[in-house]
């Protein structure tokens, strides 16, 4: 038997702890073998071959549901494209160093022809098929889930979605309308300093954009959406919505069957998804920095107004918990807190086995002390393997 192989199944234990559990805490030791949880114990004791947390917390392991940060390893630079397999293996690695154990990877679905890199070249079946292929030889740390991010307003979602099925076993699918003029860019004059800063537009240049967009969206967005919601039946996934921004646009989400809103921009659909029960989303980066680098509602407002369900580290990964450690300070309430990167993520993408500390669930687990509010890892399990 291999060594890792026999040393899984082995008892491990993590003494003297702070355990955040599910509405509670505990002083005491966590262990697990073979992948799951096993014990859970009172006390202070340190049994012989367990290992002294000294007092640090321990968690469930973080779940991801949506992150651009494959996308960003297989395209480091607007014009470099990086080797597919090569990006996976780094991606999963910096999320294990940062606590994450369970990543739903957002990968684009709808091309969108363009000049001069501005438009979406399509590549979402072969980087797929890569994920996939990695994952059935046990190359990756963690646990690897499909998020396609369906991007209504493009030229070929018709088509790329009918390269999947369900023995792709699609997590979640979510319905993205980055249109000029409306959603997270209902702001035209943030949306002008965003493309201009990213890509040098001249005025001329990026009011054509903007028009191109916008008639685009004008022609196809019924049908793709529509299209979406099928194939996220078919697949049987999870849908979720992205950026509403109005009541209308919840109401239109609930119709769909969505029970999951990505980063709704104001606090006016953040308080229709409540009436609908529909989970709030909102993106780490948002929390930490104050506020929306678009100019939307601010993460910690709708913290604040009890209106956050989910938080996601979005585009860093290392935010994601941070951002729990931040609304601790918030909320004064560590396992409320958690609660937002681990047990409502995974309940929300179906995900029963993970996501809190309780014997018999999975053993995803993660060390850290906050010093000055920063957390230091110490320590990442996932299915009980040491990972970072």
């Amino acid at each position: 038997m291999p060594k890792d192989r026999f040393v899984m199944h082995q008892t491990r234990t993590l003494a003297n702890a702070r355990l955040i559990l599910p509405g509670g805490e505990l002083h005491g030791r966590i262990s697990f073998r073979g992948g799951e949880i096993v014990e859970i114990a009172r006390g202070g004791a340190v049994p012989d071959g367990a290992v002294d947390c000294e007092g640090d917390i321990v968690t469930a392991g973080l779940v991801e549901l949506h992150t651009d940060n494959l996308e960003r390893h297989i395209r480091p630079r607007p014009s470099a494209d990086w080797p597919h397999a090569a990006a996976i293996v780094a991606h999963d690695a910096e999320l294990a160093a940062c606590g994450i154990t369970t990543v739903f990877d957002a990968i684009r679905v709808g091309s969108i022809e363009g000049k001069g890199g501005m438009g979406w070249a399509r590549y979402a079946r072969q980087l797929a098929t890569e994920l996939l292929s990695l994952r059935a030889t046990d190359a990756l740390k963690i646990s690897h889930h499909m998020h396609l991010r369906a991007e209504i307003c493009s030229h070929s979602l018709v088509e790329e979605l009918a390269e999947f099925g369900p023995d792709d076993r699609i997590g979640i699918l979510s319905l993205m309308d980055h249109t000029p003029g409306q959603r997270q860019f209902a702001d035209i004059g943030q949306y002008r300093t965003y493309m201009m800063g990213k890509h040098g537009l001249s005025e001329a240049a990026f009011a054509e954009h903007v028009e191109t967009r916008q008639a685009l969206g004008d022609r196809v967005r019924g049908t793709h959406e529509r299209a979406a919601v099928d194939a996220a039946q078919r697949f049987g996934a999870v849908l979720a919505s992205h950026d509403d921004t109005t009541a209308g646009h919840v109401a239109r989400s609930a119709a769909h069957g969505i029970a999951l809103a990505e980063f709704p921009t104001t606090e006016e659909a953040a308080r229709a998804c409540r009436q609908h029960g529909i989970a709030v989303m909102m993106g780490a980066p948002n929390l930490i920095r104050g506020g929306s680098h678009s100019g939307n509602v601010s993460a910690a407002a709708l913290a604040e107004a009890d209106l956050l369900d989910i938080v996601s580290s979005d585009y860093v990964p290392s935010a994601l918990l941070y951002s729990a450690t931040r609304l601790a300070e918030l909320w004064k309430d560590w396992p409320r807190a958690m609660a937002t990167v681990s047990t409502a993520p995974a309940r929300a993408a179906g995900l029963m086995d993970r996501g809190q500390l309780a014997e018999g669930m999975r053993a995803d687990l993660l060390r850290f002390r906050a010093i000055g509010g920063v957390p230091v890892l110490h320590g990442v399990w996932s299915a009980g393997r040491r990972v970072a």
